[in-house]
Order: C-alpha cells, then structure tokens, then sequence
C-alpha cells in the first residue's frame, strides 16, 4: 500500500517537436532557471522553467538526433552537445550568441552518451564512444588530445552506457557493456580495476553514487541492481528490485542520495528510495517510452524538480522534494 497518490506533474513543456532523447538542467547562478532539452531531429530547446517556454532553439547536428546535453563550469552560456552524426559539439550561448565553437568526430554511431569530468579549473574531461563499438576514448577537452583508450581483450560486446568520476586515485570510469557486464576503469593506467556479470541483457543505463561508493544499473529486463565498489575497488552484486514492466533507458540518482528515477519503456518514471531501493511512486503522464530523466541542480532542496522526457515528445516537470 502506497501512503499517498503519486503527484500529478507540476507542469509540462511542450514544442520539441520530436522524440525528447537528453535533458539537463542549470538552475545556479544568475538568471532563471534553465532546461536544455535534445530532441530526435537535432533541435536543442533551452527551457526558461520561469515562464515555462523555450528561450531559444538551436538547430544542430544536422538534423540527427541529439542524445546528451551538458553545461561547462556550470555556466549557462557553455553547453557541450553529442549528436547521432558522431560529433560533440561546444556552443558558446554568451550574450545572446548560437555558435558552435568547437566539435570533436567521435566516429560513433551508436547511442552510449559521453561522460563529463571537471576535475580541475581549466582541465575537464570528456569520454565518449569510437567507431570501434567496444572502446572508450578519454579526451582532453581544450585540445582534444587523447588521454587515453580503454578497451578490454575480452569481447564484451558494444559499449552502452558510462559515467566518469575523480577518486582519490585519478579518474576512474565505469562502464556498461552489451554482454550485460560493467567494468570499472583506472583511466590514468588504462586498466580495468574489475569486471562484474550484472544483468543477463545489455547494460541500457547506469548511475553511481560517488559518495557511498555504490551504482545502479538496468536493462530489457525487469530487475534494477545495484552493486558497491569495495576500498580495493572491486565491484560486488549488492541489491536489486524488480519492477512491474520490463526496460529501463535512463537512471539517475539524486545529488543528495535519497532517491533514484527510472525512464521506463512502459510510458512510466519510477522513484525508488536509493537506501534500499524501496518503491516511491509511479509518475504517470507519458504516452510512449520515456527516454530521459534529470534532476534540477537547485540548491534550495524545496525547489528541486524532476524532469523526463518522452517520445511523445513532451517534457513533464515533476517536484517530489520530500523531507524524509
């Protein structure tokens, strides 16, 4: 029994005009608060949450899908766009600006996103898929140059899915491949620190929290696992929950580590408690699988919001702040 009804959304922003594949919010600094949204032709929709209408479109990534969106420093006028025609692009958005300033041919065609690393002022990170389906290419962002290439001798199969951290060793980059595996990386020796069997259908999704050293990961299948990474940085199966349809396309746990979302394949976002991964609620709203979801960066907790995004093409906008 579930205490209360789940919420109806808060609102939903319309216009994108085709499938919503990326979202990502910037609601510091000066100025509104922002979502930029990557849409299934290309177009990026930059969100003013205050009057709840696109502030610009950005036509990009000639008229391919867009399937990740990132700000630089945290600053709204620096975006960082990865796109199906195997380009990342950086756009300066200062002063009412539209520009591509930079772009990197990644060479893959697949829909594994890039992964972003600031760790340092004037150093940040990029990870991104390559034409060999199974490698990681860790990139230098102000020169482009190749830090480094991460591929196993066994055949894992495509890479799905990534995210990138700083550990007190170097950078360190887990990953998720076709055969249902995850393989976290020494990114500064190039070498695999451990490999864990997690799901039996390729890896669609996952997230970790750095902070409780422990990741989510799901697939086709119904189960969502999580898993630790022990201090000799092992990874280890740790729990799971098995949700009522099969298929996740993204998981995202919140900055603050109390709960987890799923896009689902079956039109729904599911909340799960991230502790013990204990079901929330169902967010129903959606007509078709939902692709995305992201928490707002808001550092007041009352006002943070969940956005998702849908091949119905609409963005529902959801606040479940809660204080327990």
């Amino acid at each position: 029994m579930m205490a209360r009804p789940p919420p109806d959304p808060l609102y939903i922003l319309r216009g994108s005009g085709a499938s919503v594949n990326a979202l990502h919010f910037c609601c510091g600094g000066d100025g509104p608060p922002l979502l930029y949204s990557g849409s299934g032709t290309g177009a990026v929709h930059v969100w003013n949450l205050s009057t709840r209408r696109a502030e610009r479109v950005l036509e990009s990534h000639a008229g391919n899908s867009v399937i990740w969106l990132h700000t630089l420093n945290n600053s709204r006028s620096s975006l960082i766009s990865q796109g199906r025609d195997m380009r990342v692009c950086v756009w300066d958005l200062s002063e009412g600006r539209n520009a591509v300033t930079d772009s990197l041919h990644t060479g893959s065609v697949g829909f594994c996103q890039c992964s972003l690393l600031e760790s340092q002022p004037g150093s940040t990170l990029l990870a991104h898929p390559t034409q060999h389906m199974e490698e990681v290419s860790v990139v230098e962002m102000s020169s482009w140059t190749q830090v480094c290439s991460l591929k196993l001798d066994s055949n894992l199969g495509m890479l799905m899915c990534m995210k990138m951290w700083q550990a007190d060793s170097g950078p360190v980059l887990c990953a998720g491949y076709e055969d249902g595996s995850v393989v976290l990386w020494d990114v500064s020796h190039r070498r695999p620190f451990s490999r864990l069997k997690v799901h039996p259908e390729p890896v669609m999704s996952l997230d970790v929290d750095v902070y409780r050293q422990k990741g989510i990961s799901g697939s086709s299948e119904k189960i969502l696992q999580s898993w630790m990474l022990d201090n000799k940085k092992s990874l280890q199966m740790h729990d799971s929950v098995q949700m009522t349809n099969p298929g996740v396309s993204q998981l995202q746990i919140r900055a603050d580590g109390k709960i987890l979302a799923s896009a689902g394949w079956d039109n729904n976002i599911r909340v799960f408690g991230w502790k013990k991964l204990k079901p929330l609620a169902v967010l129903q709203h959606h007509t078709d699988i939902v692709n995305s979801v992201a928490f707002s960066d808001h550092q007041d907790p009352t006002q943070r919001l969940l956005a998702a995004g849908s091949k119905d093409q609409r963005i529902s906008v959801w606040s479940i702040y809660s204080e327990s």
